[in-house]
């Protein structure tokens, strides 16, 4: 039986739409533990830029920085192949398929996550000098980057997801923060340099990988989906038809991410100093806390579209796509607004006044940032729905953009040019990703999917 395209009449009202509600209730779910974590964060670098001054400061966020895009660049994204791949086993009860699965995934992580370390450590030695790392630094950063073991937890987030915990995942990403503010609240109050705040920050994050674990573990039994369990067993990709190409796709996918998120920091280092990249990544740490309830929205979309592709309900999916995107739109474009309006008056109380230069730069990076979440359904329902190929494209192009267009501007105009390029990359990914999505539409014409991915 077929579903119609357009959206049912019986869903006409926004308050009585399931789906969104339920997208909404897993979001808020993550909401309040981001609230938190947005408040420790942002405690986390005033307390670092007030206790090290900015030069020691760009120092800290360089160092960390390098440390999250090495871990990221290590870590294969197996938390989409559990949803992908998870969520038909889970519904037809083949739980000795899921357990492989699960096995398959974590091997991923264990793997890459040594792997990431040791590079991580290689690199570090060689990679400091051009971030304009103090040689008497470089002992300690070489041991910080070491943290990235703790970031590789991918299997645990998809199954937290999966099973709708997202206020669990909310919980992690508090600790983590909490650790960091607190611990450095600590170090500053103690007289700590920097070498103490990077103990402080290495304990957090420690700390928010080990708590993931343990919950992604503790939900699988109280599932009863350890029942039997057991480490060894062959065949781990058997029945997960492409799942090798989808790994490594949507690792490749988020590893192109990394140019937006982690870039710009490490490009504003070595390009213009420590300096530069305190004020850059203050005011990224800024523009993200205020876009991220609008951005909760994306790691709680991406079940709902598996469990409606399963089910073949192209109406549901277009629904779910139109309404969630226009909230989140909304939601961010006033949050710009609130930027636009307080935002020097902000980065003056909480970080000091050496900070305010930050806040050119900040408006760019947010307006940036809004036209990322009016687009964020887009990239959600390519994966999902298996076409993480056409999403990978839109990377690959949308980095070749960026990256040399933020170094040239760095070159040339200085740190505000890194908010013109992450604008410009923002601008065209929506383009480039509302296409394809438009052309599945056209060619789904409200037949139902698969029932396996």
């Amino acid at each position: 039986m077929t579903t119609p395209p357009g959206p049912s009449p019986s869903h006409g009202s926004w308050l009585r739409d399931t789906l969104l509600r339920r997208l909404l209730a897993n979001a808020s779910k993550l909401l309040g533990g981001k609230a938190l974590n947005a408040v420790f964060g942002l405690g986390a670098l005033a307390v670092a830029a007030r206790g090290l001054g900015v030069e020691q400061f760009g120092v800290l966020v360089l160092i960390h920085t390098f440390t999250q895009a090495v871990g990221e660049i290590a870590k294969f994204q197996s938390w989409q192949a559990v949803l992908r791949y998870g969520t038909p086993a889970l519904r037809e009860e083949r739980r000795g398929d899921f357990q492989r699965l699960i096995r398959f995934t974590v091997l991923l992580d264990g793997i890459s996550a040594v792997l990431g370390m040791a590079l991580a450590v290689a690199v570090a030695g060689l990679a400091g000098p051009a971030f304009g790392w103090p040689d008497e630094v470089l002992p300690a950063a070489m041991l910080y980057v070491t943290s990235c073991l703790f970031m590789v937890t991918a299997t645990p987030t998809g199954v937290l997801r999966l099973v709708d915990r997202f206020d669990l995942l909310a919980w992690q990403s508090t600790v983590g923060a909490a650790v960091r503010c607190l611990a450095g609240a600590a170090v500053w109050a103690a007289g700590g340099g920097l070498g103490a705040f990077l103990v402080a920050w290495y304990v957090a994050t420690a700390a928010a990988g080990v708590f993931l674990i343990a919950a992604g573990w503790r939900e699988l039994s109280r599932g009863g989906l350890l029942a039997g369990w057991r480490w060894r067993g062959g065949g781990l990709t058997a029945g997960f038809p492409g799942i090798w190409g989808f790994v490594w796709t949507t690792n490749l996918n988020t590893t192109l991410e990394l140019a937006f998120t982690h870039m710009g920091t490490l490009a504003a280092g070595a390009f213009l100093g420590t300096r530069e990249a305190a004020l850059f990544r203050i005011a990224r740490q800024f523009a993200d806390a205020l876009a991220k309830p609008a951005k909760l929205l994306v790691p709680a979309i991406y079940p709902e579209l598996a469990r409606l592709y399963a089910a073949g309900d192209i109406a549901g999916i277009r629904r779910l796509m139109q309404r969630s995107a226009l909230l989140a739109g909304l939601v961010a474009t006033v949050m710009m607004v609130a930027v636009w309006l307080l935002g020097e008056w902000v980065l003056r109380v909480i970080v000091g006044p050496e900070f305010v230069a930050a806040f050119p730069v900040m408006l760019w990076l947010v307006a940036g940032a809004v036209v990322g979440i009016w687009a964020f359904p887009l990239e959600p329902l390519l994966i999902s729905t298996g076409h993480a190929g056409a999403a990978l494209r839109v990377r690959l192009w949308s980095t070749a953009l960026y990256v040399p267009l933020l170094l040239l501007l760095l070159d040339t105009v200085g740190l505000i040019g890194a908010g013109w390029a992450a604008l410009a990359a923002s601008l065209f990914i929506f383009v480039a990703l509302l296409l394809p999505v438009i052309r599945w539409f056209g060619r789904s014409g409200g037949q139902p999917g698969p029932q396996h991915p």
